[in-house]
């Protein structure tokens, strides 16, 4: 290349890169999810995920959780044991299931349950489920628990699908035993795989 052509590339270069730049710091940064929304048809109810962090930390519900859960007799401190029982499983491996032929099924099954407000599509839901659990292990330095998700959920409101929802639940006696479903999947044997 002859010195005009040179300039001119890293001029270009340069613009290219500017511009780039300046695209990526003027995009709007995904936010954790404020609240949780749940929805069956045109119901519609948002508990806020500071009101949901507050029961975990303390065990005692407050404003429209605390009306919910007198409501649908559900003791404040079993659901609140329930939002801090940590999954601890690797980043690595977890990522990596996530990609794999079972993982992308379980995920598409989870997210017609939650998903972003107003968008059930999976071309969006299911990495924002991807981005929810990977970043929360982060934030859980390795362990997952419902509250490090809801903080790292790209969007500002998670929809929870009732009805979707109870479907799951009836194969499961409680919220507990859905719980504990999970938490005793077979998985538990690749808890100690190193990636």
């Amino acid at each position: 290349m002859n010195q005009s052509k040179k300039h001119s590339y890293r001029s270009l270069m340069a613009l290219c890169l500017g511009l780039g730049l300046s695209l990526f710091s003027t995009m709007p940064k995904a936010e954790a999810a404020k609240e949780v929304a749940l929805v069956s048809g045109a119901f519609r109810r948002s508990i806020s995920v500071s009101n949901l962090e507050y029961l975990a930390k303390t065990g005692k519900a407050r404003g429209l959780l605390k009306d919910a859960l007198k409501f649908s007799r559900q003791n404040p401190e079993t659901v609140s044991k329930l939002l801090n029982k940590k999954l601890e499983l690797p980043i690595a491996l977890t990522s990596r299931l996530m990609t794999t032929r079972i993982g992308n099924v379980i995920i598409n099954r989870i997210s017609k349950i939650i998903y972003p407000l107003n968008v059930p599509n999976p071309s969006v839901s299911v990495p924002a489920f991807r981005a929810g659990v990977i970043n929360g292990m982060q934030i859980g330095k390795g362990g997952l628990n419902a509250i490090h998700f809801l903080k790292a959920y790209p969007n500002e409101t998670m929809t929870v699908n009732l009805p979707a929802l109870f479907g799951i639940m009836q194969k499961a006696e409680s919220i507990a035993g859905l719980v504990k479903f999970f938490s005793d999947s077979p998985l538990d044997g690749l808890k100690e795989s190193k990636p």
